[in-house]
């Protein structure tokens, strides 16, 4: 390590030890060991920083700098256990258990509190019991005599009588001799470097490589021995430190606390609940539906493994969970996943009965069918969430929503229903931007039935409502659609007045005949909606039907799954029932059970249909009714009309024959006065009762 002058260090003896500290915990030791360094020179001899930087040479490898650290630490104060603690570290690492096992107790003896020194002695003791063994299985005897001793010092004489030069290919041939191995016990304790090891013996082998020299003088068999050599050294170090038997017992042990882990208590779960469901709301709200939909689905799918009793709410979670999947597709723009998602929402709302859950997925379906284009899908199920709404704020969105929907499909009469529902609703609630929302919808399905002049009062009120607001585009909207209504109204009122001149050019023609065909334009065109209101009711029954028929569809298509699962419970029972009387008698009972069950739930469905059905049946009913109604007083209507336009056409055809009689007696005075322009003006007055005949009809 380069020495650093002090004036050229940057910081303060506590700074740099913090950073340090730091850099350590984020496992950047390198930087975090310069950092302790650079302090130890503003401040020599610092016990605290002698074991930190101990800690670092430690986890780099450096065992003997380590160790140096972790004594300077203690020159001072032989009692600092930190110190204490850190040299016992650092010799248990290096191999050295039984001094390490002192140092353990000395600190354990100073600091009984400290669990880390209790952990120390236990580990370091059953190292050292798996080096030599326990020292209950060894037993002493004084039998025999002490000959051994001689035989002793004799091989050692014998070894010193030995030539020193002994040949190098010998040595290596003793170092290849390898005592027998458990081959499985060293592939668990290696783990990745058992395929190194077996390469390198693979190498071995090979005559010619292993004579073979490298640049810096060695051979590639003195290389190859080392690698095997320190792979050797390892597997009896992790061996003693931790053998087989004892990774076996953690695993149970493991296993074990996660089996007791995994029993949760509701507070945590409901704590896990409650913080999962806010990560994903912030998430699709800061905008990031891709983030937010990950974490919905992994929620779920952890809580889909968890068992009822340990989330009373279960299925109502889940449903809450699709939906939140849902909306976050719909901002992702994957419309189809979306709408399926939604609909799970829907199912498990209905199979529960959850009424709020069951209006959320209406309201949510109605919604991606609205943006997908499918508005008549989007009518029907927004039509469907209409009783379930509770505030009034809520019809407002729903009675708006709808008459766009209508809007859309040039249905502008249902539009202004709709319309004029929503502003009322929005009155009610006091909701000006609602209310602006609502007028400007009125507004438009006015145009649509060319109703100018209250389509420009509802537009100007809808301008009055968005400068409440202080809504600038809402306003410059609105003004565009002003003029252009205005517009069609200046042109619509031009049009009327030069009908209306081209009637009073005829002194003859009262302004009843213009009355008239107003009125009978006006039938026409409410005869045009009556044709149109009947072609969509039939057109509703038909999507209606086609439903049902895929309902009924759907519902066979269950019963036949039921039925395959039947006959395979079937099989199987007859299997089982060769295996014994008494397994099979549980099984029947159980399998009875199950099938009441079932056929329960088969009738509570089927009960439930019915009453769907017959509940459609009434509504039906109740609309042809009303239908029926309409058209009666229609056709009231329709023949007092008749009676006044044949009061009114005896009338006419007095005021035609007053008008021809005056016109008579016009031409016999002319033609007494005049005699020679008499064929002229006879002319005249035909053409002018051609005219007056052809505007009467």
């Amino acid at each position: 390590m380069a020495d650093v002058e002090p004036e050229e260090l940057v910081g303060t003896f506590p700074s740099l030890m913090a950073e340090g500290a730091l850099l350590s915990r984020r496992g950047e030791h390198s930087k975090a060991l310069l950092c302790f360094t650079n302090a130890l020179q503003l401040q020599k001899g610092d016990k605290h920083c002698l074991v930190a930087r101990s800690k670092c040479y430690l986890k780099l490898g450096d065992t003997e700098n380590s160790l140096k650290d972790a004594e300077a630490s203690l020159q001072n104060d032989k009692t600092f256990s930190k110190g204490l603690y850190q040299k016992a570290e650092t010799l248990y690492t290096m191999g050295d258990f039984e001094f390490a096992l002192v140092f353990y107790h000395r600190g354990h003896k100073l600091r009984p509190e400290l669990q880390k020194f209790r952990l120390g002695i236990q580990k370091a003791q059953e190292a050292i019991d798996n080096c030599v063994g326990s020292p209950s299985s060894v037993k002493l005897e004084n039998k025999g005599d002490l000959c051994f001793l001689s035989r002793q010092a004799e091989s050692k004489k014998m070894k010193q009588k030995l030539p020193v030069n002994l040949a190098r290919k010998d040595q290596k041939r003793l170092d290849k001799q390898e005592p027998v191995r458990n081959v499985k016990a060293e592939r668990q304790l290696l783990g990745e470097l058992y395929a190194d090891k077996a390469y390198l013996e693979k190498l071995l082998r090979d005559e010619d490589l292993i004579r073979s020299n490298t640049k810096q003088g060695m051979t590639v068999e003195d290389l190859i021995l080392g690698g095997i050599k320190y792979l050797d050294t390892r597997t009896e170090f992790w061996q003693q430190q931790k053998p087989i038997y004892a990774r076996v017992r953690d695993r149970k042990l493991r296993q074990q606390r996660w089996i007791r882990d995994k029993k949760r208590k509701p507070s945590e779960v409901a704590r896990y609940i409650v913080k999962s469901m806010e990560d994903i709301d912030m998430l699709l709200t800061s905008g990031c539906p891709e983030g937010s939909c990950k974490k919905a689905e992994h929620v779920l799918k952890t809580i889909k493994g968890w068992a009822d009793v340990e989330v009373p709410n279960k299925n109502e979670l889940i449903g809450n969970l699709y939906s939140c999947i849902g909306n976050a597709q719909i901002d992702m723009r994957q419309m189809g996943a979306a709408l399926q998602s939604h609909k799970m929402d829907l199912e498990i709302a209905k199979e529960n009965d959850l009424p709020d859950a069951i209006s959320r997925a209406l309201d949510n379906i109605g919604r991606v069918y609205a943006r997908i284009g499918k508005f008549q899908e989007a009518i029907v199920t927004w039509e469907e969430k209409i009783p379930m709404a509770k505030t009034s704020l809520e019809k407002t969105w729903l009675f708006h929503e709808i008459g766009r929907c209508y809007l859309e499909l040039n249905q502008a009469t249902e539009a202004l229903e709709y319309g004029e529902k929503s502003l009322q609703s929005a009155e009610e609630e006091g909701d000006v931007e609602w209310q602006l929302n609502a007028s400007v919808l009125v507004a438009q399905a006015q145009v649509k039935l060319e109703d100018y002049q209250s389509a420009v009062m509802n537009f100007e009120k809808a301008l009055e409502k968005a400068k409440l607001v202080h809504n600038d585009a809402a306003q410059q909207a609105i003004i565009i659609a002003l003029d252009d209504a205005n517009k069609d109204f200046i042109e619509a009122l031009t049009i009327e007045k030069e009908r209306r001149d081209s009637f009073k050019d005829f002194g003859y023609v009262s302004e009843y005949f213009f009355e008239k065909i107003k009125s009978r334009h006006n039938m026409e065109q409410e005869n045009d909606k009556l044709e149109e209101r009947e072609q969509e009711n039939e057109r509703n029954e038909r999507e209606k039907e086609n439903e049902r028929n895929e309902r009924e569809e759907e519902e066979n298509e269950r019963h036949e799954k039921e039925e395959d699962e039947n006959e395979r419970n079937g099989q199987e029972k007859e299997t089982d029932e060769k295996n014994g009387q008494e397994c099979n008698e549980v099984e029947r009972s159980g399998e009875e059970r199950m099938e009441s069950e079932r056929n329960e739930r088969e009738k509570e469905n089927e009960r439930n249909e019915s009453e769907k059905e017959e509940n459609e049946r009434n509504e039906k009913e109740e609309e042809e009714n009303e239908r029926h109604e309409k058209e009666e007083d229609e056709n009231e209507r329709n023949g007092q009309e008749k009676e006044t336009d044949e009061k009114n056409g005896q009338e006419c055809n007095e005021v035609e024959r007053s008008g021809e009689e005056r016109m008579e007696t016009e031409r016999n005075e002319r033609e007494e006065g005049e005699e020679e322009t008499v064929s002229e003006e006879e002319e005249d007055i035909r053409e002018d009762l051609s005219e007056q005949q052809g505007y009467i009809s």
